[in-house]
């Protein structure tokens, strides 16, 4: 009898204390959010220009919401892990996800069954163009110029700025695509990234780096490096002297593009309340002045308008990935 009363206790303060630690439920109406900490799921590492742009936001929605803020690195898998990360957590607004333009391409290439439907998408906070940019002492005065030395010598110039099947390497494989060109007429050199890339490229042992200006930024205004044209709509500002591949007569765009996103079914009103704070910080002075800083290209989509734009990369980028030969 009296292990059973002791069993007995022992089961009901486990109980009180269970429910004690959960976390609190948010209503569903959402009158009561947020009721807890906020996380922001970044899919890349700390202090790279995803992680930056997602601090920002965090500091920004803590002062907005009044709830701790904080910012977790899930990396992993070609951004596959964060992204699943913020898929999958728990549908109630209390988990971002900085979404990047990976979400568009994983699943084409089976690193992810993820697309941009498995999610409520908040705000676009940022797109940055990719470039083609070669040494200042390049042959090469003009993208036309680029295009007939890769005629001349299918699969002799050399390219890097990222992984294979990477942001910049679809960049570039559109690019030639609407060039009239075959995507293998450019040597493909794969690096962990645009810093390594822009090494390579200084070093003399490639001949041009697809990445946004703003990454190669400092050897741009030092002299050692020049941009040949820009795959934007518009000339970049700042690098106003690069122009757009389209004024070559060259049809194409290509964006590295930054974004939050919550869990598919989410409340209504939850997702309301997140929209409309974020368009609020996005607007702010802060954030132009820190975009500024930072040399990041400022481009805001909100709600529907944000998921046209995903739904559009979708379908630019599956041709892209089909023609270039990595489809999965």
């Amino acid at each position: 009898m009296a292990m059973s009363k002791a069993l007995a206790l022992f089961s009901f303060l486990q109980l009180c204390w269970l429910t004690a630690c959960a976390p609190p439920q948010t209503a569903s109406d959402g009158s009561d959010f947020p009721n807890r900490n906020l996380t922001i799921i970044c899919p890349w590492a700390a202090g790279g220009g995803t992680d930056r742009v997602s601090r920002f936001f965090a500091d920004q929605l803590e002062q907005a919401l009044g709830k701790p803020t904080i910012v977790t690195n899930r990396t992993g898998g070609g951004g596959a892990v964060g992204h699943s990360a913020g898929a999958t957590a728990k549908p109630d607004g209390h988990t971002l996800l900085m979404g990047t333009f990976e979400l568009s391409t994983m699943h084409g290439m089976g690193i992810s069954h993820l697309t941009h439907e498995d999610y409520e998408p908040l705000l676009q906070v940022n797109a940055d163009a990719a470039a083609i940019i070669v040494r200042s002492d390049s042959p090469w005065a003009s993208v036309g110029d680029l295009i007939e030395a890769i005629k001349a010598a299918p699969g002799q110039v050399k390219m890097s700025g990222t992984a294979t099947g990477g942001a910049w390497d679809l960049a570039r494989a559109g690019f030639q695509l609407a060039a009239g060109l075959d995507v293998k007429d450019v040597l493909w050199v794969p690096t962990e990234g645009s810093a390594p890339s822009i090494v390579e490229l200084l070093g003399g042992h490639i001949d041009a780096v697809c990445c946004s200006l703003a990454e190669a930024a400092s050897q741009i205004e030092s002299g050692q490096l020049r941009g040949l044209a820009v795959m934007a709509e518009d000339r970049v500002s700042g690098f106003d002297g690069v122009p757009t591949v389209k004024e070559a007569g060259i049809d194409w765009v290509a964006m590295g593009w930054r974004g939050l996103l919550v869990a598919k079914d989410t409340p209504a009103p939850i997702v309301t309340t997140l929209r409309e704070t974020l368009q609020t910080i996005a607007e702010s002075d802060a954030y132009l002045t820190f975009m500024k800083q930072n040399r990041f290209g400022h481009e805001v989509k909100v709600g529907e308008a944000f998921s046209d734009f995903l739904a559009a990369q979708d379908a630019q980028w599956q041709k892209v990935i089909a023609a270039a030969g990595y489809a999965k």
